[in-house]
């Protein structure tokens, strides 16, 4: 026979339970809407190049902010121009190819930036960052981006390799001036990020690069 006591503790944990089952329903990995990037300010030019530099050693239960993460991706390859026929990129790109997509690693899942609405779109949920590297520090890393190319935009490898390049140098930059640890790494395992993040056969990665906040 059950006494008041066993009773009340059985009612307490079917609770939690139901609470536990609402929480992992209501509340899955989504789309993440960044804040407008901030486009004015920050360290002037020659400073932010004197302070360029590589790291491989993150704070890693620091996160970057929600504005960071905006103004950092909108640095990397963000809208800065439009002339009616097609928006213009913080960085360049061969006959305007614009061949690149950036992806995110996050510890909540892998994104694609949409760049026109300034959204983080959901590509896998769950911690994916260990994707972001061959190395182990690239693995732990808050922020991750993955230079994805599209050889149906553009077919030139090395002309992607160097936008890619570009990109990176914008990402080194912001970092630097905003006092953030950043490197660009090639090693990659290229096939499982292909199938991780359900890649089209035309798409491939060609750079990584991984920031936070040094230890």
């Amino acid at each position: 026979m059950k006494t008041p006591l066993t009773r009340l503790a059985t009612r307490l944990a079917a609770l939690c339970a139901l609470v536990a089952a609402t929480a992992a329903t209501t509340l899955p990995a989504q789309n993440i809407t960044l804040p407008a990037p901030q486009k004015t300010g920050g360290m002037p030019l020659m400073d932010a190049l004197a302070k360029r530099s590589s790291a491989r050693a993150f704070n890693t239960t620091r996160e970057l902010t929600p504005q960071q993460m905006s103004n950092l991706l909108w640095a990397a390859f963000g809208i800065n121009r439009d002339d009616g026929k097609a928006s213009k990129r913080t960085a360049p790109t061969a006959s305007n190819k614009q061949e690149h997509d950036l992806y995110v690693l996050l510890k909540t899942g892998a994104y694609l930036y949409d760049a026109k609405t300034n959204t983080l779109l959901l590509v896998a949920p769950g911690d994916k960052r260990e994707l972001g590297g061959t190395q182990p520090f690239a693995q732990t890393a808050p922020f991750t981006v993955l230079m994805v190319a599209d050889a149906a935009r553009q077919s030139n490898r090395e002309m992607a390799s160097a936008d890619a390049g570009f990109i990176g140098q914008n990402i080194y930059l912001y970092c630097a001036s905003e006092n953030l640890a950043t490197v660009v790494r090639a090693s990659v395992d290229r096939p499982k990020i292909a199938a991780a993040l359900s890649l089209k056969p035309t798409q491939w990665v060609v750079l990584a690069q991984s920031v936070g906040y040094a230890p």
